[in-house]
Formats: C-alpha cells, sequence, structure tokens
C-alpha cells in the first residue's frame, strides 16, 4: 500500500478556473493516454499543478496559466519530428471549443516556445504564464521523477542505459537534438543538468534545487555501480 494521496486528473479539473480550462485538461488525458514515454496524463496533472502554483506566487493569469499546461505535450514535437505540430494543434482546438483567437494565439505561441530542444539552440520568449508553465514543465524533469521520466523515455526511443564511449552533445539545432540517439545518462548531462540555470521564477529555482541535487547523487551512485564500486 502506498502512504501517498494521489491527486486525479478529477480533482485538480476541480480547481480550474474555468470550463475551458477542465476540458483543456480532459482532453489532453484522452490524447496522452496510454503514453509510456513519461509524457501520460499524470505528467500533465504534476505540470499543471505546479503551473497554477507558479502563477499564484508570481501574479499570472491563472486561466492561460491552466490551458497552457494542460495542452503542452499534444503533439509534440519529440514525436512528430516537427515543431509546429503542437502549437496548431492547441490553436485548433482551443479555437473549435469556443476561445478567442487572442487566447489560442498567445497559448500557441507559448507552447512553441516551451519545450527544451537541445542546449544551444536559440530560446523563445515567453509571457508570464508560458514562463510559468515551461519551469512546471522543467520541474517535473528533475528530481526522482524526472530520472524516471528520463529512462522511461529512454526505453521509449530505445536508448541504451549508458556507454562510456558515446560522447555527450551539446545540440545546436532542433533536427540534431532529435536525430541523436546517445544514451540515458548522457540525457543528464545534455539537458536535465541545465535545467535549473534555466528557471524563469525565483520560485521554481528554489524547488529545482534539491532536485538537482538529488539527481547528480544518483549519477554519481549509478556511475560507482557500473563500475563495480560497491561490490567488493
Amino acid at each position: 500500500m502506498w502512504e501517498t494521496s494521489v491527486v486525479t486528473l478529477e480533482a485538480a479539473g476541480q480547481a480550474a478556473t474555468s470550463e475551458l480550462s477542465r476540458a483543456a485538461l480532459r482532453h489532453a488525458a484522452a490524447e496522452l493516454a496510454g503514453d509510456s514515454s513519461g509524457h501520460d496524463p499524470s505528467h500533465v496533472v504534476r505540470v499543471y499543478r505546479s503551473a497554477r502554483d507558479l502563477a499564484r506566487a508570481e501574479g499570472a493569469q491563472m486561466e492561460k496559466v491552466e490551458i497552457i499546461a494542460a495542452l503542452h505535450d499534444l503533439k509534440d514535437f519529440k514525436f512528430t519530428g516537427d515543431t509546429t505540430t503542437g502549437p496548431r494543434a492547441a490553436r485548433e482546438w482551443l479555437l473549435a471549443n469556443g476561445a478567442d483567437e487572442t487566447l489560442a494565439a498567445g497559448v500557441a505561441d507559448d507552447i512553441a516556445g516551451i519545450s527544451f530542444k537541445g542546449a544551444g539552440t536559440p530560446l523563445q520568449p515567453l509571457s508570464l504564464e508560458g514562463a510559468c508553465v515551461q519551469d512546471a514543465d522543467r520541474l517535473d524533469a528533475l528530481g526522482a521523477i524526472g530520472v524516471a521520466r528520463c529512462f522511461a523515455y529512454g526505453g521509449f526511443v530505445g536508448r541504451p542505459l549508458f556507454d562510456p564511449t558515446v560522447p555527450t552533445v551539446e545540440h545546436t539545432s532542433v533536427e540534431s537534438y532529435l536525430k541523436t540517439q546517445g544514451t540515458s545518462l548522457n540525457h543528464f548531462h545534455e539537458k536535465l543538468f541545465l535545467l535549473r540555470s534555466r528557471m524563469n521564477t525565483a520560485t521554481a529555482k528554489g524547488i529545482a534545487d534539491a532536485r538537482h541535487e538529488f539527481m547528480e547523487r544518483f549519477v554519481a551512485q549509478f556511475l560507482d555501480e557500473w563500475n563495480g564500486e560497491g561490490q567488493r
């Protein structure tokens, strides 16, 4: 028996500021059901709740934050190979569900800039609401859940756990980021260890510190065990 309370999608939706936010959550859950890459409905709920907390701390517009958080991983470029599919899917869904053009366009613009696309790729400007969601999404890539999601995604795309002969890469283009196979352990150096310094909000930076340090300990332990340390 797990001694923890699991926040369901229904519970998260009950706290939403509008029916449109609740509908966006339900839509994301349906679209991402069955995902095994670490981008499943539970990830959306965690990002949604975390983004709401950051929005309150930073004074962001709550409904927009909720909608961006709900829709941020739909048709994501990691799975489609096209950076325009996610923003376009969000905009089209919003317009089809009664949102005005200003909100739909703003959400789409932020979704276009949220995902990490390589350490050396240009950053895209975000609204305060987009920045809160980006921080929430990045926080979910750190700590214990970040470790679990890293290896889940690695297994999903066929990456080996680790190969000391495979160098880490500072990707300078989306194409390089998508096409370089690498290893799951390399992903810590290519992305995850970079996220703490790339948080937008002071609130997220404080949370990221402890999660970053946990991952450093994990990688050190992983390498010790890989190299046979602790077996004697």
